[in-house]
């Protein structure tokens, strides 16, 4: 089973950037979208053979995910169930008959770390969610974590120590999920392997001098290790300041 998640910092302009040439290359079993900063109505996707499942901000251009799938989901749920978290369509949850998976995009801390107690306390409810969530069946999640954890995950860790994505709150959130049962699908298989990374800025070349960081994960239940297969990062696919990220599970 293929997953592919993909922030496309907005689905519109990815459109006119071959998205759907990249999306039947991927052949997905199923693609998570961030970022796609759509209200309902504002795109028709032609997607045969695919269920579609969208969630959108509140705010019009703004956040929002999405999720296509081969397999209809048993059944399919919109946000973590707190109220103050849920008006920006960071989340959908589909469950499956032996995991649940989840696409989200999680707040950025952004610029002078104005939102990085609200990001704090996202996580904190984020993480009780998945936990929740696992009591019943194991957990696979994706997206734009707007995280680096480690210092082999971005170019320029020194000079960006302490900056949104990249501070010590961010990274112990994160550490706090490893800790509680969950694997960093990439860093699993590639546990060294460096220069990889899965967003770029647009300023300076960026991308054409692979100054980037890796912000894009699957993270999957510890549970689910044996169906793990392989993880992978399509930094060859252009059209967003992201690229896709996949996941392949053993069926």
């Amino acid at each position: 089973m293929k997953l592919v998640s993909w922030n496309v910092n907005g689905l519109r302009a990815v459109m006119g950037k071959d998205f759907m040439e990249s999306f039947r290359k991927l052949d997905a079993d199923v693609f998570c979208l961030q970022e796609t900063k759509l209200q309902e109505g504002q795109i028709e996707m032609d997607l045969p053979g695919y269920h579609q499942y969208w969630n959108y901000a509140e705010k019009k251009g703004y956040s929002g995910t999405a999720l296509f799938t081969k397999v209809e989901p048993l059944e399919v749920t919109y946000g973590i169930g707190v109220e103050e978290h849920d008006h920006e369509g960071r989340v959908i949850t589909a469950e499956y008959p032996d995991f649940y998976l989840v696409t989200v995009y999680v707040p950025n801390a952004q610029r002078e770390l104005t939102r990085l107690a609200y990001r704090q306390e996202w996580e904190a409810a984020f993480l009780s969610y998945i936990l929740k969530l696992e009591e019943t069946k194991p957990v696979i999640y994706c997206g734009d974590l707007n995280v680096a954890h480690q210092e082999i995950d971005l170019k320029n860790a020194k000079s960006n120590r302490g900056n949104a994505g990249f501070t010590d709150e961010e990274r112990a959130c994160f550490g706090k999920v490893l800790e509680s049962g969950y694997l960093d699908t990439f860093r699993y298989f590639y546990p060294d392997l460096e220069g990889v990374y899965s967003w770029w800025s647009y300023m300076f070349h960026a991308r054409e001098k692979n100054v980037g960081w890796r912000i894009d994960y699957f993270v999957a239940s510890e549970k689910l290790k044996e169906r793990l297969q392989d993880a992978k990062i399509h930094d060859e696919i252009l059209g967003s300041d992201h690229c896709p990220v996949e996941l392949d599970l053993k069926d």
